[in-house]
């Protein structure tokens, strides 16, 4: 037997919950059930699960010279650290 859960929303939030759940392929109703889903598997709040554009991803592809660039702009500023050192902490602070 199936229950049904009914729920009280804004209707700007419905428009755009709706659109956006299309976007990724599914309905609203679906995505409301994977979310009770995942909460039941995870015992609490799951993952959010959004689209990304490339102007808020950090993982979006680059070219080559863009990380280049990237990686340059972390060494003029300090925020890098030699990969032996990071593994050499790791094995000491791990026990690895």
């Amino acid at each position: 037997m199936a229950s049904t859960i009914q729920v009280r929303v804004d209707d700007d939030l419905k428009i755009k919950s709706d659109s956006l759940f299309k976007d990724l392929g599914t309905d609203t109703t679906t995505a409301i059930r994977m979310f009770l889903k995942q909460a039941v598997a995870l015992n609490g709040f799951p993952f959010e699960i959004k689209r990304h554009t490339v102007e808020n991803n950090p993982y979006a592809p680059m070219t080559e010279s863009e990380m280049i660039a990237k990686l340059n702009n972390s060494r003029e500023q300090g925020k890098y650290r030699d990969a032996d050192d990071v593994l050499s902490d790791m094995r000491s602070k791990y026990g690895l």
